[in-house]
């Protein structure tokens, strides 16, 4: 595992209370093998590492520790990677490099980091080709939501010619907070309380985040290589506390709204603030609740995820990691 923030260690607990049911189910039995972060360096042993010492914050301290992650992967003989460490919109490293440096020692890649889908999908997912490796993503959008797995598989032979949504948690509970009567500092606290926001919410509150989101869904599912720049992108502090609580008594509330539309061989993409009637579904979301509308070539149909936690994006981790090891066997 790369990046042990809050996410990896979801993830690690999960595996955890899942061990019994991976072995039963799947046969399938891991070892961790190593742990990476800014604030404990490389650490691997390919004989393991003990997973609830990690978790208690024990990290142990060998020798000859390694340098950087190729010398790390090499080191813990790793077979699958988890790379969670935080989104860099702007180049979408180290992520991409630790991705690459893992698909190339012959290992499965494993992704909770938008910034790669954008910035070097084809690269990566050619090399997984290569190295018949598997490079996978589930938890980047819509956190367990099996988004990017119904394509092809579950919807073969279909055209996603746009979608729209509301994809960003953050913002969410802020213009909620702000409704009720808080104001946008208070929003963002709330956020940052739950667990959604970060230390400095201005991706989120700007819409990058949202955009990003948006760019990978257009990359990956509408086959159109997108650029974060390609993405029109208004945030939420365009808007005035008074104008968000006005509309609400009127019968309507702002979302921020991720849109994309196919425009012949382009994809037409924006992020911003629109205002909603009640009775549209993406208006009554709540809390950290998301939803996306998927307008294919033989229908559209809706997915709507209920106000998920961090628990919720190591489970899409953990799916993908299913995924690859069942990959491997078949």
């Amino acid at each position: 595992m790369v990046g042990f923030g809050n996410v990896g260690r979801a993830l690690l607990r999960l595996l955890v209370s899942k061990e019994t049911e991976l072995r039963r189910k799947y046969d399938l039995r891991w070892r961790l093998t190593g742990i990476a972060s800014r604030r404990i360096g490389w650490i691997a042993n390919a004989e393991g590492l003990n997973p609830i010492a990690v978790l208690s914050g024990h990290f142990p301290n060998f020798t000859g520790t390694a340098r950087n992650v190729r010398e790390w992967l090499e080191h813990g003989k790793v077979d699958v990677l988890f790379e969670a460490t935080s989104l860099n919109t702007a180049q979408g490293q180290p992520a991409i490099e630790h991705l690459a440096a893992a698909l190339q020692s012959g290992a499965d890649a494993i992704s909770a980091n938008k910034g790669p889908l954008v910035h070097a999908y084809r690269e990566l997912i050619t090399l997984a080709k290569e190295k018949k490796r598997q490079f996978l993503f589930e938890s980047t959008v819509m956190d367990g939501v099996p988004l990017f797995s119904l394509f092809p598989l579950g919807l073969p032979a279909t055209e996603l010619r746009g979608f729209s949504g509301v994809l960003n948690s953050t913002s969410n509970v802020v213009l909620a907070e702000v409704e009720k009567g808080r104001s946008f500092e208070e929003g963002v606290r709330r956020a940052q309380a739950m667990g959604v926001a970060e230390t400095d919410p201005i991706e989120d509150l700007d819409g990058w985040d949202a955009a990003v989101k948006t760019a990978a869904i257009a990359t990956v599912l509408m086959g159109v290589p997108t650029t974060i720049e390609g993405v029109q992108r208004t945030g939420i502090r365009e808007l005035s506390e008074e104008k968000i609580r006005s509309v609400r008594g009127a019968g309507m509330r702002y979302k921020l709204v991720s849109r994309a539309d196919r425009r012949g061989d382009g994809v037409d993409c924006r992020v911003a603030p629109e205002l909603l009637l009640l009775t549209d579904p993406m208006a009554g979301l709540e809390g950290t609740s998301s939803a996306i509308r998927l307008d294919l070539d033989v229908m559209a149909f809706s997915v709507v995820e209920h106000n998920p936690g961090v628990e919720v994006t190591a489970y899409g981790l953990m799916a993908d990691f299913i995924r690859a090891v069942q990959r491997r066997t078949d």
